[in-house]
């Protein structure tokens, strides 16, 4: 695995070298990217951890890895020794198979086992046609260099129908009308947001691509990298947009159409943002005209509540809560219906636009005829299954349902586990305000909610965060256990087990709050006990929305805060540095370090963090995704924020691939795989949690229903006393009353927040004729809320089509282009066939008759020499 550290050798950059650095012959060293010819580059780099031998021979002699460091080059099957190996010291006779026994240990059989692993591995490497140059075996790690000649780039590349560019070019078609228009514009107005680097989609010019050939390889051209760290991985470039063909170049398909969708994914956050704070300010705009808030504000009203506790707690006044009504007002008016409207249809013409873009992505990355490949099955598959035909299914089949089972069990203890922290948070809240009520302190009984809130939440956010850590090992774990056939299968199947766990994890206590606080409390007189003397908490007299709001916005700042310095960038730094100190201890050094030689490249590409996949980017901002969507009605800035955090995130993702992680493989990926999935499934779920979230947890439909049903003026005054319900106090349990009252004259009647019968009603305490009112009225918003987002989206689904016009009628021109193209060069060799044919039988015809002239004249000659013969032999007959 290889990358290049940027930081010890400036020149090269995570295996990019500097193209302004030409003279530097750094890269012509055995310390750079070359073999010691300097000549074969360095294309992949095997590291492996040798252990001191300790056995010695019954004569004293070392071990075979105690031996003097030699050089061992290996190229296509050949070994050159050196002359240590190939001859025996002098004086010393080369010993014979039984002239001296190893005695060899646990450790050293096993390390003996992996060298005999080792050298198979490689001889198969040399079969397959590579090239590799390895160091001696010496104590600590060593390293083999893989160099992979051309032939056999080809020869996979051909394989893998590899689609490479010719030298053809066609003209790429442009859209026309307004929308050429407001491109070109839009592309006038961001040309300084443009990184400074070769952009492949410049020109009206395309490239016409092919599956790689080595009969075609007179069309194909090859495009050298580009530096990436000066215009992405820095800081300073957030302001850029991202160079994304040239990471798709460097790291290659499947991280590019990562950062492809981050930065889509960043940018569609901008204008749900700006209408978050719209929302947002309207709220601050229209609170001193809010008439419910003002009739709970106003001391006249003199609203006595019941006590919130048995015993301990007083009376109060409902405009002591003067606040926390102001509060909600902020984010509890009717501008949050339709920015949860708003939101859906954001969801939906994201991931339209994505699958827009992915499908650009696919045919300027030459992905459109890519198929699914038949993988094949991974090593610990083949190891654990490695049996007879015959008995490979039975013991498949058992050991599968075993692992379902055993997984289903852990998944099971995992989410109850998380309900039952979540109830203990719960338990914490009422016995902490409990004990708060008791205490003599007039400012901290009246804070008692504020006290209470806070810290259950930053509980809640520590406890997401340790369970989020250990559920990602879990899944991992479990996904191991169960084999899965294929990388492909094994990373779907920790996704979606990773995805359930954190999900439940990170919105428990979310749902807790919005669906489940202050439904189950009861009524005074008959409240509902959690442990003897423990009544269960209720709502604040302006709603449970303006808690949720505090409860999503701590968890989801604090989650981007830690994540993004504690776990990516503290941790990684303690295991680099780890991993150094590991590294410099006296046994794990090698026989021949020179502490005044600099390092090998591949030496320092070592330190670096190895790459562990993109699950756990994709996980990050998918949670996030959740927190935008889900409770986006009891929380419009949450798009702002996570705007703020994936504006640096980018960066810091850039700047780990870059400098920070060895350089990941290639994979080749047309889209996101089962991500996409997850994203439209959470947009459609967001749909059904805001509607609750607006008829439940918010009283938008009851001050709907008291405008147009219950009101006389069609107006909001009366509002706050039409919600409040009356309870005699005679009719309190004996030994749950107050025991002392600070209140002056004596309280007969008390108010709580429901809608019941009164006490001098037939039915007392029963629920009244507007409780069914305003349930129904909830229940139908559900409905039509639902039904209409979903039927938005559709159409909005319809609209805008997958594929761009333009890119479909590329591909059909490509497609044109491409058998043209192919017609005229068969036809072009075809007709220099012909012409080698005509040329051949002129050339024989040309042949022929000079053959024929030779042959007469011969023929002439040869009468001639007969007749001069005759005439000779006459003369001497005649004398």
């Amino acid at each position: 695995e290889k990358g290049w550290q940027s930081l010890q050798c400036p020149a090269i950059i995570n295996n990019y070298l500097d193209g302004a650095q030409t003279g530097s012959t750094e890269r012509l060293t055995p310390g750079g990217m070359h073999f010691r010819d300097s000549k074969r580059k360095v294309d992949y780099v095997l590291a492996y951890h040798y252990r001191k031998s300790t056995s010695q021979s019954s004569g004293g002699s070392p071990s075979l890895s105690q031996r003097p460091p030699s050089l061992a080059i290996i190229s296509n099957g050949e070994t050159a020794k050196s002359q240590s190996e190939q001859q025996p010291p002098q004086g010393q006779e080369a010993a014979s198979p039984d002239a001296e026994v190893i005695d060899l240990g646990p450790l050293e059989a096993l390390e003996e086992a992996k060298r005999e692993q080792r050298k198979e591995f490689e001889s198969n490497l040399m079969e397959a046609g590579l090239e590799i140059e390895k160091d001696a075996e010496t104590q600590g790690l060593s390293f083999v260099r893989i160099h992979a000649p051309w032939n056999v780039l080809s020869r996979e590349a051909e394989f893998l129908k590899i689609k490479m560019p010719t030298k053809r070019t066609y003209e790429i078609t442009e859209e026309m009308g307004i929308v050429n228009k407001l491109s070109e514009i839009w592309q006038k107005f961001t040309k300084p947001l443009q990184p400074k680097v070769p952009q492949q989609n410049t020109t009206r010019m395309k490239h016409l691509s092919y599956p790689f050939s080595r009969e075609k390889l007179y069309f194909i051209s090859i495009f050298p990298t580009q530096l990436l760290y000066q215009e992405w991985a820095r800081y300073g470039s957030f302001y850029k947009f991202q160079p994304i063909d040239l990471v798709r170049k460097y790291f290659g398909e499947k991280i590019g159409m990562y950062f492809a969708w981050l930065g889509l994914y960043t940018e569609f956050l901008i204008p749900s943002s700006v209408v978050g704070i719209i929302v947002f300010l309207y709220g601050c705009l229209t609170i001193e005209s809010d008439v419910p808030s003002k009739e709970m504000c106003d001391q006249r009203n003199a609203f006595t509540m019941c006590p919130l506790c048995d015993k301990t707690c007083d009376y109060w006044n409902l405009s002591s809560a003067c606040g926390t009504a102001r509060a909600s007002h902020l984010f509890d008016n009717p501008a949050t219906v339709f920015f949860s409207v708003f939101m859906a249809l954001w969801a939906t013409m994201f991931l339209e636009n994505w699958k827009r873009l992915q499908m650009r992505l696919s045919y300027f990355w030459d992905l459109t005829g890519l198929e699914e490949e038949e993988e094949h099955p991974r090593p610990e598959y083949e190891t654990k299954f490695s049996l007879t035909v015959a008995s490979r299914f039975t013991v498949c089949a058992k050991m599968l349902g075993r692992m379902h089972f055993y997984e289903y069990l852990c998944v099971s203890f995992q989410i109850s586990l998380t309900f039952s922290l979540v109830f203990g948070v719960i338990v914490y809240r009422i016995t902490t305000a409990a004990a708060l009520s008791m205490s003599p302190n007039e400012s901290t009984k009246s804070n008692v909610r504020v006290t209470v809130t806070a810290t259950a939440v930053i509980i809640n956010l520590v406890v997401i965060l340790i369970l989020d850590e250990i559920y990602g090992m879990v899944a991992k774990w479990l996904t191991e256990m169960e084999i899965p056939k294929t990388e492909k299968t094994f990373e779907e199947h920790l996704i979606m087990k990773a995805f359930l766990l954190k999900f439940v994890n990170s919105y428990a206590p979310i749902f807790y709050v919005a669906f489940f606080k202050g439904r189950f409390v009861g009524r005074p007189g008959h409240y509902v006990y959690v442990f003897a003397g423990y009544r269960m908490e209720e709502c604040a007299p302006g709603g449970c929305l303006m808690e949720l709001c505090i409860q999503l916005s701590i968890i989801m700042l604090g989650k981007q805060l830690i994540q993004n310095n504690i776990f990516e960038i503290g941790v990684p730094y303690l295991k680099k540095l780890f991993r150094k100190l590991k590294d410099e201890r006296p046994e794990a050094k090698t026989n021949e370090s020179d502490p005044s030689k600099p390092p090998q490249q591949w030496e320092l590409d070592h330190a670096l963090e190895p790459f562990t996949g993109l699950t756990p980017e994709y996980m990050e901002m998918i949670i996030q995704f959740g927190f935008v969507t889900l409770f986006v009605a009891s929380f419009p800035l949450a798009p702002v924020f996570a705007l703020l955090n994936n504006v640096i995130e980018v960066r810091l993702d850039a700047k780990k691939f870059v400098t920070e992680l060895r350089r990941p493989d290639t994979v080749r990926a047309k889209d996101i795989g089962i991500w996409f999935n997850i994203l439209s499934g959470i947009g459609k779920f967001s749909v059904i949690i805001n509607a609750f979230v607006i008829s439940v947890t918010s009283d938008f439909i009851p001050r709907l229903v008291y405008q147009y049903a219950y009101s006389h003026n069609g107006t909001m005054h009366g509002f706050i006393n039409h919600t409040l319900s009356y309870f005699n106090v005679s009719d309190f349990k004996a030994g749950t009353q107050p025991e002392a009252s600070s209140f002056e004259e004596d309280v007969s009647l008390c108010r709580f927040k429901d809608y019941r019968e009164p006490p001098w009603s037939e039915n007392q305490y029963e629920f009244s004729k507007q409780y069914w009112t305003v349930l129904s009225a909830r229940l139908a918003f559900v409905i039509i809320f639902q039904n209409l987002v979903m039927f938005l989206s559709v159409l909005v689904d319809w609209m805008i089509p997958d594929i761009p016009k333009d890119i479909s009628e590329q591909i059909k021109k490509e497609k044109s282009v491409l058998v043209d193209f192919f017609l005229k060069e068969e036809h072009e060799k075809l007709k220099l066939i012909e012409n080698f044919i005509t040329r051949d039988k002129q050339r024989s015809k040309n042949e022929t008759r000079g053959r024929r002239l030779r042959a007469a004249s011969f023929c002439q000659f040869n009468r001639s020499q007969r007749g001069s013969l005759t005439s000779f032999s006459s003369h001497h007959t005649d004398v």
